[in-house]
């Protein structure tokens, strides 16, 4: 196929586009880069071998995204464009909805013009809301209890696309819902770059390992788990990229659904304890106070995917932990490769501070 993937520069969009290549697909990336860097994609090209067409345009603008698009040829799409931090979505839910929405109905409105009926949605198991159960299942309730614009336009996006496939009985439509993708290809050429703070628990033990930052928060250690941390289900973004092209090669009419886990549940403190293992340098941590909203377990329950896309992970928390680690080792101020540090035995360059955080070697 020539896959044309949206936000194909950012961080799950760049490995799903080496596996593809690596299978034999072709791939095409339209992307504003507000999310996503360039210099992800020419590593990919450099990993695979293989070229990549690249082209920059934001979804939003439906007049100027068809004209970028004219000449270009795709025959199916993988949808990862749209903004996605949970908090900031809460300081700015115009702009969220108005992009995430937005974005979707671009690209559907060109998939109906264009006759293309196969479709691949990034959702997320933030529409799951407040889970009833800790192993979630596609059957449980969406829409119920989310607490974010994030989560929100998420949901609304599948009810979207779920009518725009009723009223195109031709299109073959898979909604993923993923739930936390942490790693980096093992070369350590391409993984999470996130701008700003990072949002999630593995970028942060990362970046205090590497010693971008000074300690980790751990919001909340009385939660009924078993060392009082919450657990969490971490798929590796390499497993995470083949269910996506396990999700293209997936032929079936209609709209359907589901999850991308792992199965299993980490807690804090064990993310940190295995970081620091793969690692050989210290986490330091505090325990702060719970945050609004956040529960004591969320696991996937992945068995559909398993029975009908035939993709299980097959990798563990601690593969994951040694590939962000290599990754950041690497690439101390992600792509940016202006500034050049030492850390251990690897050399590698950036060119800025980050937070006022000044990079040392430890």
């Amino acid at each position: 196929m020539r896959v044309l993937l949206t936000g194909g520069a950012g961080y799950i969009g760049s490995h799903t586009a080496l596996v593809l290549l690596e299978q034999g697909h072709d791939v095409v990336v339209v992307d504003d880069l507000s999310n996503g860097n360039r210099l992800a994609l020419k590593r990919v090209e450099e990993l695979s071998g293989k070229p990549i067409t690249f082209v920059r345009a934001d979804l939003t603008n439906a007049t100027a995204t068809r004209t970028t698009l004219a000449n270009i040829h795709f025959n199916a799409v993988v949808h990862f464009a749209g903004l996605k931090a949970v908090g900031e979505s809460v300081e700015q839910p115009v702009r969220y909805y108005r992009t995430n929405l937005a974005s979707t109905l671009t690209l559907l409105d060109i998939l109906a013009e264009r006759r293309i009926t196969r479709l691949v949605f990034s959702s997320s198991a933030t529409v799951y809301g407040e889970p009833q159960t800790s192993l979630i299942a596609e059957t449980h309730q969406t829409g119920v209890g989310l607490t974010n614009p994030y989560g929100w336009s998420k949901y609304m996006n599948e009810q979207i696309i779920r009518d725009a496939a009723a009223a195109r009985p031709d299109m073959s439509v898979v909604l993923l819902r993923y739930f936390n993708p942490v790693g980096a290809h093992p070369s350590g050429r391409i993984g999470e770059d996130p701008a700003g703070i990072p949002n999630n628990l593995l970028p942060f033990i990362a970046q205090v390992a590497v010693g971008r930052r000074e300690k980790l928060s751990v919001f909340g250690d009385d939660y009924d788990t078993a060392d009082g941390t919450g657990v969490r289900d971490y798929i590796h973004v390499m497993d995470l990229a083949e269910g996506h092209v396990a999700a293209l090669n997936y032929t079936s009419c209609g709209v359907q659904t589901y999850n991308l886990g792992s199965g299993v549940g980490t807690s804090v403190l064990e993310a940190v304890r295995a970081f620091e293992e793969v690692s050989n340098r210290p986490i330091p941590y505090q325990i702060s106070p719970r945050r609004s909203g956040d529960l004591a377990t969320v696991v996937a329950d992945p068995r559909l995917a398993q029975a009908e896309l035939k993709w299980q992970t097959t990798r563990t928390f601690t593969d994951a932990c040694r590939d962000a680690w290599n990754w950041q080792a690497q690439n101390p101020a992600g792509y940016d490769e202006t500034f050049r540090v030492v850390i251990g035995p690897v050399a590698t360059s950036t060119k800025r501070t980050v937070d006022k955080t000044v990079l040392r070697t430890r």
